[in-house]
């Protein structure tokens, strides 16, 4: 059948259709949960979040774990799991503000929010579902960064590993997130008016506010507490295999300490990941190389602490170097580390029993110098700093380094003294003798069938 619209019928039709059209109009559009949350962004950062607690359990864990004897390894991974446990606490109930708390703060004037933060956010006050950082909710951002806050106490037990008491190792630890940690994570990270962001301090991911921090920590540690008992005699690691797989969780993991510092899914995140990567391989296979001509063997353990070397020297420049100057980076933080846990560390007579200074601290020094040239575009960077020269960019750099050291050094090693004068901070002789599983805890990692 046919169908035909004539005048009278489309007449009587017009003022329904306007009125649909008007309602059309006046209609509000549909509630969005907030117009800045980018959903990319947000499951990138919910995975990132995800991959650097990984880091520290199991990574860290089993990577320090298999390096001690048998009788302490359980030691070592309650260490890990207690801090991963006890910096949450400090995190949420008065950490996160510390460090990120911006009350006070104005780009180019130094006062006292310049160098840490207030408790505006303590007990994570004003932090709801809808709370926005960026393109991310706040939630994400403060779990994110949790994860760092974890991962660098954890860091400083490796130098002290195999003596020192679990209690002290709790209380410094506590003393030393909210005195040292803090302050330099705020300095850096927390915006205009912090002390080295004003500066134009470059540090991505943490060369500084972790590795060089813990570095510098875990090597004052290690020479207030003394040597352990039996060195500088031998003292193999009692399991490789465990520390290879350790390591290869750290690399994995690594990616989203570096890419997801971004704090999006983007180009800046793509680089950071590819740049990790390359600095993280050539850095392995530099120390491997200088291995197998020193001693004509590459050992196992010498490819992956290269390679642990690596992932230090290029967090601060991940998202500030191309991968030419990630290549640089990784040689020579392998070279420079391989001295610091072989030669430097000998010559000194110190006991950093898993090298946590002479990976950390002097792989984190390395990265965040080195970032000050090869962020430079003219030398396949991301580019420097507003204002700056290559010359005033390295010089900003150092000045990031020098006064990280001089705090981290100072205070750790105030806060050791006040620790050990409250509780002590080593274990007795024959604790240390019978070892820590057994001594600390009433347990054996592993058990001989009678």
């Amino acid at each position: 059948m046919r169908f035909s619209l004539n005048w009278p019928s489309l007449h009587r039709l017009l003022p329904a259709a306007a009125l649909l059209i008007l309602a059309v109009i006046l209609l509000p559009e549909p509630a969005q949960a907030s117009d800045s949350l980018d959903s990319g962004d947000t499951a990138w950062m919910l995975t990132a979040t995800a991959l650097v607690l990984f880091m520290t359990i199991p990574g860290l864990s089993l990577f320090y774990g298999g390096l001690v004897r048998a009788k302490n390894v359980l030691s070592v991974l309650m260490q890990c799991f207690a801090l991963t446990a006890v910096m949450t606490l400090v995190w949420v109930l008065w950490g996160y503000s510390l460090a990120f708390d911006t009350t006070g703060m104005e780009a180019g004037v130094v006062n006292q929010s310049s160098f840490i933060g207030g408790l505006g956010k303590a007990l994570l006050a004003g932090v709801g579902a809808d709370s926005m950082t960026g393109t991310v909710p706040e939630t994400v951002f403060i779990t994110f960064q949790m994860t760092f806050a974890i991962i660098t106490p954890a860091l400083i037990a490796g130098a002290f590993a195999e003596r020192m008491k679990f209690s002290a190792m709790l209380l410094f630890m506590v003393l030393w997130s909210t005195a040292v940690y803090a302050p330099i994570c705020h300095m850096t990270w927390s915006g205009d008016g912090a002390y080295f962001w004003d500066k134009g301090i470059l540090d991505f991911a943490g060369g500084t506010v972790v590795h060089i921090n813990a570095g510098i920590a875990a090597l004052v540690a290690a020479l207030v507490l003394g040597k352990r008992r039996g060195y500088p005699g031998i003292i193999p690691p009692h399991s490789l295999v465990i520390t290879v797989i350790g390591a290869s969780m750290l690399w994995v993991g690594w990616f989203g300490f570096n890419a997801g510092s971004a704090l999006a899914a983007d180009g800046a995140a793509g680089m950071a990941m590819l740049v990790t990567q390359v600095a993280t391989a050539t850095a392995a296979a530099t120390w491997m190389l200088i291995e197998w001509i020193q001693h004509g063997k590459p050992s196992v353990l010498g490819i992956v602490t290269g390679a642990v070397a690596g992932l230090v020297a290029i967090t601060p420049a991940s998202g500030s170097v191309g991968p030419m100057g990630a290549l640089a980076i990784g040689i020579v933080s392998g070279v420079v580390c391989f001295w610091g846990a072989t030669s430097l560390k000998h010559k000194l007579g110190y006991d950093d029993s898993l090298d946590a200074f002479g990976v950390h601290g002097l792989g984190g020094i390395v990265g965040a110098l080195m970032t000050g040239a090869f962020a430079a575009e003219s030398l396949g960077g991301q580019g420097l700093a507003e204002g700056m020269t290559i010359g005033s960019q390295l010089w900003a750099q150092l000045i990031g380094v020098v006064v990280t050291v001089l705090y981290a050094g100072i205070v750790s090693f105030i806060l050791l003294k006040i620790v050990d004068s409250v509780i002590g901070l080593r274990v007795a002789e024959d604790e240390e003798e019978r070892g820590l599983d057994i001594s600390l805890h009433n347990e054996q990692g592993y058990y001989s069938e009678v």
